[in-house]
């Protein structure tokens, strides 16, 4: 699949990005992704083209754009446990630095400029995110009603909180249609139990699972918590919602 390095205008600056989509000059529904707390590197570039090759043309951002261009902080190739935590602590002021008010200035810019690509058809986006970017795209989503059809995240963070603004509560002002794909012991059982309240009040159509001998993280091939089975299970359940939100031309 070809990918194309880009710079994506916002209000705050330019946020490099990277795209990828089919070769053939035909036009394919936008989907904008958001990594996970590690941000944009290889495995990701891997994970787009494989959804791009599903005939979509898949929009990945440095979300933390501000604090210079991916990757922000020096990422081994693999991040094993031993390396982890002093990655994680480098990262989480900048992760803590992205404000809701952030993410839906940037989320406006990101479909702006996704739905002007010459390679992007018209009609719905879908939303996909990873660990920390499931916030990122479920706050782009209820943010966008008449224009996201479709809102996914795998081994989500953060989803459900005590705060007025909990992901969760968004739900029920969701349009576009929902997955959420859960590592064993993402959340405790009774998080879990408000989250399925929050999907089950918001009627038919969302969908919420736990992934069978995961853990968090189990998509990504470049750390220990990967599992095969579950990173094929989220295609399986990816590219069927997909499907059925996205007019493919």
């Amino acid at each position: 699949m070809p990918t194309k390095a880009l710079q994506i205008p916002t209000t705050d600056g330019r946020a490099d990005a990277f795209a990828a989509f089919p070769d053939g000059g035909e036009r394919h529904p936008g989907v904008l992704l958001y990594t996970d707390a590690f941000g944009v590197r290889p495995v990701l570039e891997e994970m787009a083209r494989e959804l791009a090759g599903h005939g979509y043309y898949v929009l990945v951002p440095n979300f933390y754009y501000r604090h210079g261009p991916a990757p922000v902080v020096e990422l081994p190739a693999y991040i094993g446990e031993e390396v982890r935590p002093a990655v994680i602590g480098r990262l989480m002021p900048l992760l803590e630095a992205h404000t809701p008010e952030r993410v839906l200035r940037d989320a406006d810019a990101y479909l702006r400029f996704l739905t002007a690509q010459p390679e992007v058809s018209a009609g719905p986006v879908a939303v996909t995110g990873y660990c920390i970017g499931t916030l990122w795209a479920m706050r782009t989503a209820a943010a966008h009603p008449g224009q996201v059809a479709a809102v996914a995240g795998f081994h989500p963070g953060f989803v459900v909180t005590d705060t007025p603004d909990s992901p969760h509560r968004l739900i029920p002002e969701l349009t576009a249609e929902v997955h959420l794909g859960l590592a064993e012991g993402d959340m405790s059982p009774e998080i879990v139990s408000e989250l399925w309240q929050a999907l089950d009040a918001a009627g038919a159509g969302h969908t919420a699972e736990i992934y069978p001998g995961t853990v968090h993280g189990f998509t990504m091939s470049d750390t220990d918590a990967f599992d095969p089975a579950g990173l094929q299970r989220h295609w399986d359940r990816l590219l069927s919602l997909l499907d059925r939100s996205l007019a493919k031309s």
